[in-house]
């Protein structure tokens, strides 16, 4: 059985729609994309140095931590109440709006989809809950319980024994190019959705799918 993978940040869920709580904030929308690109940025660099150093911190000190240092190095200043807010609001993020459908039309396949995260898994839940989706997912596998983060090679394992699957026969689909490669090296299959106009990671390896769309899935996986 053909077990699919989510990735949840910046696959089915838009880390972006943060920018819409700045804007409010800052009065400024520009400014708001731009430090909603930035936090993102951060917030996956703790991680893998936080990964490479085997100092483990979770996910959401990561995204806390991010902030912070966004912040200051555009020079902002928020209140309290205001960061608190912000990172509530990381909890409540939107669903991108391919991922319902591609995840209901699922369910009439003999496919299994699971969500495969960095975040701690009742966060994860929360989120997944809020944006619709939870219901349509066989179950969340979160590497919180590894105490690391993708793209360690341990988190791709974690999933295959925590699912009961096989290697050969799961596909992650993510919109983050390490994330593929790091399944590519763990002998999974890849399917990459490519939700901007930029090329794939320079590693001399490429996804086995390329999608622009979740939408596009059930018909290049053939499900």
């Amino acid at each position: 059985m053909v077990t699919l993978a989510f990735d949840v940040y910046g696959t089915l869920i838009n880390t972006q729609g943060i920018q819409y709580t700045l804007a409010d904030m800052l009065q400024d929308e520009h400014q708001a994309a731009a430090i909603s690109r930035r936090w993102r940025e951060k917030q996956l660099e703790y991680s893998f140095r936080r990964g490479l150093m085997d100092h483990y911190q979770p996910f959401s000190v990561c995204t806390r931590q991010a902030l912070d240092f966004t912040l200051a190095e555009a020079n902002i200043t928020l209140e309290e109440r205001q960061q608190d807010a912000l990172l509530t609001a990381y909890r409540t993020l939107p669903a991108f709006t391919d991922a319902q459908g591609l995840l209901q039309q699922l369910q009439l396949s003999d496919a299994r989809a699971f969500a495969f995260t960095n975040g701690e898994a009742a966060i994860a839940s929360d989120l997944l809950t809020h944006a619709g989706l939870i219901e349509y997912l066989d179950g969340i596998v979160s590497v919180d319980v590894l105490r690391t983060f993708k793209p360690n090679p341990k988190v791709y394992n974690h999933f295959i024994e925590a699912t009961d699957a096989t290697a050969r026969q799961t596909w992650l689909v993510s919109g983050n190019p390490f994330d593929i490669l790091g399944a590519r090296h763990a002998g999974w299959r890849t399917a990459w959705v490519r939700r901007a106009d930029v090329p794939f990671d320079a590693w001399g390896e490429e996804p086995d799918v390329t999608v622009a769309s979740l939408a596009e899935l059930p018909d290049k996986l053939a499900l």
